[in-house]
């Protein structure tokens, strides 16, 4: 449940990239996967349609096939509990703009899935999913958005887009997580 903080003054095409590339690289069996985004209310809509988009864009698909960019969940345990949690988001509320059903009838395929209109107390956005579901999450107070997202058990990873490098050390000082990326998910070629 590793929180990303968007700013109103995140570069949204990068923002939504590191959203994006921070849940979906692994299909979301990364310990320190994105999975609650936290955008500010300026740039929300925005930031939902593209990152529906992208995640549309996102082809499923064997290891083997070169044009697939997301593989399969690693088990039908976990490939039935991902589901199951996709129809949990649907039934409290959250919208699914994007993926939500699994993809094809071989394997254990579950398309990109990206919810808004998430609230804190809603089951996708407390509980560890380890699949590709995006939990989509507005805010309009940086203080309240840090205090949201350090209110988890799991404090592996964050991150923060904005383009107030100033503004990202200090938020990075208030978040509870042992690695914090800025401007990017998953980046370990530093």
């Amino acid at each position: 449940k590793s929180p990303l903080i968007v700013l109103p003054d995140a570069d949204l095409d990068q923002a939504v990239s590191a959203a994006h590339i921070g849940l979906f690289l692994n299909m979301g069996q990364c310990c320190c996967a994105s999975s609650r985004v936290f955008v500010h209310d300026e740039i929300y809509d925005k930031f939902v349609a593209a990152a529906a988009a992208k995640a549309k864009e996102w082809k499923a698909g064997p290891q083997f096939d070169e044009s697939s960019l997301h593989g399969a969940q690693v088990d039908k345990i976990q490939f039935d509990k991902v589901m199951g949690y996709i129809e949990k988001g649907k039934s409290e509320g959250a919208k699914c703009v994007a993926g939500g059903e699994r993809h094809g009838s071989k394997g254990f395929f579950v398309q990109p899935t990206v919810f808004s209109d998430v609230t804190d107390d809603m089951t996708i956005a407390k509980e560890e999913i380890f699949g590709p579901v995006s939990s989509i999450i507005r805010f309009t107070d940086v203080k309240d958005a840090i205090r949201r997202a350090n209110n988890s058990k799991y404090g592996l990873a964050a991150g923060i887009c904005t383009r107030d490098i100033g503004t990202a050390v200090k938020m990075a000082g208030e978040l509870q997580a042992g690695t914090i990326w800025i401007n990017c998910y998953n980046n370990f070629d530093m």
